[in-house]
């Protein structure tokens, strides 16, 4: 098995990031995000990384001084299943508790994943509106969402 080792990533490492989830985003899994818009955030995000490879991310985007919001997440598909999205999101909750965080939200159509690590279902009412305009509006599944709105208290 593969060596996986975490860390935060260089703003060299963008196109790499974005060919990882380049399925996802054609799928309308996850939200396109431009170079630039990941760059102004390259900070929120923790990479997976296997002999320099980009394997896996994750980005903690902080909404505001209590909330913030995992979001996308994404392993590559020949290494789904073997604990790297789990090992991802809990390094971005210890980011959030660090900053003292209150409350995680995730937005996901794995609900069984974010369970087993301790996330539970909100109604998509509870969702902070500013998120809905930011990001939710370039979704092309606006307004019809079937994603599953999870919380995760600090």
């Amino acid at each position: 098995m593969e060596t996986i080792y975490y860390a935060k990533p260089k703003l060299t490492d963008i196109p790499q990031m974005q060919s990882v989830v380049a399925k996802e985003v054609q799928e309308g899994i996850i939200l396109p995000r431009s170079a630039d818009e990941m760059a102004t955030n390259i900070r929120s995000y923790i990479v997976a990384k296997s002999q320099e490879r980009i394997v896996g991310y994750v980005a903690l985007h902080i909404h505001s001084i209590t909330l913030a919001e995992i979001r996308s997440l994404i392993v590559a598909e020949e290494l789904r299943g073997r604990g790297i999205g789990k090992e991802l999101v809990i390094r971005a909750l210890e980011e959030g508790k660090d900053l003292a965080v209150k409350e995680v939200l995730a937005l996901t159509y794995n609900k069984e994943f974010f369970e087993r690590l301790g996330f539970f279902e909100i109604q998509k009412s509870e969702i902070p509106e500013h998120k809905i305009w930011q990001d939710c509006i370039k979704c092309k599944h606006f307004p019809v969402c079937n994603e599953v709105a999870m919380m995760y208290r600090l």
